[in-house]
């Protein structure tokens, strides 16, 4: 059964953070704003890095964080699924064993084939073998995304995750991760300073500012608000 993500949280210091919002099943929420807003500090609390003073994070009925009855499950209990701007993957391996070393919740005989499957969903049939080196920067990113699946995600956090491609890959990109999300009924969140790759990408967007929500709701809603266009675009939008 799909399950949502509900956060809140809370504190004054050492980072502001006073934010509230829900990512339904299936939706793709957009996460924006200036340096400084809090985006990162929300990734790192949502994948367990980061404790925040007060709040409650929760999938479903699973609680992940919760501040008033000392509940925070460490990162390796939390079905996170995470794609960075930098791929991380390991140089010293395949792209097959990086995305088997993530399936070590499956039994060992399942991997290399299930690790194959994730690779073919991303469109890299052929280039199991290839190491990260041999890969072009838009094929590792592909990687990166096949490894985060490979945890069975109950989210998909994705954090500036084309910014290190170039336009031409990140277009491409773009088009694989919408196919993709047809078959993810997960809740995903979406950092990102590129405001028309948010816009193009999310259902909804969460415009953070000071560590707290400042508008929200769908792109072209928010991109008519004179604040968060100035927030956003910064000159562009006078």
């Amino acid at each position: 059964m799909a399950e949502g993500l509900e956060v809140r949280l809370r504190q004054a210091a050492p980072i502001p953070l006073d934010l509230s919002f829900a990512c339904a099943p299936g939706e793709v929420l957009g996460v924006v704003g200036p340096s400084g807003a809090g985006k990162t500090t929300l990734l790192r609390a949502l994948a367990g890095l980061y404790r925040v003073g007060s709040g409650r994070i929760s999938v479903g009925r699973e609680v992940w964080f919760d501040g008033d009855h000392g509940v925070n499950l460490p990162s390796h209990r939390r079905r996170v699924g995470l794609v960075f701007q930098e791929h991380a993957l390991f140089p010293h391996l395949t792209a097959l064993q990086n995305v088997a070393l993530a399936l070590g919740h499956r039994p060992a005989a399942e991997r290399r084939d299930a690790a194959a499957g994730l690779l073919a969903r991303v469109h890299l049939e052929g280039l199991e073998r290839r190491k990260p080196a041999e890969l072009s920067g838009g094929q590792r990113q592909r990687v990166a995304i096949a490894r985060a699946l490979a945890r069975d995600p109950a989210v998909l956090l994705l954090d500036e995750p084309f910014s290190a491609v170039d336009r031409r890959t990140r277009t491409r990109l773009h088009a694989e991760i919408a196919a993709l999300r047809q078959g993810l009924s997960i809740p995903m969140l979406l950092v990102s300073h590129d405001i028309e790759e948010v816009a193009r990408l999310a259902d909804r967007i969460l415009v953070l500012e000071g560590g707290a929500v400042v508008a929200e709701g769908a792109p072209e809603a928010v991109l008519a608000l004179p604040h968060a266009r100035a927030l956003l675009l910064g000159d562009e939008a006078a």
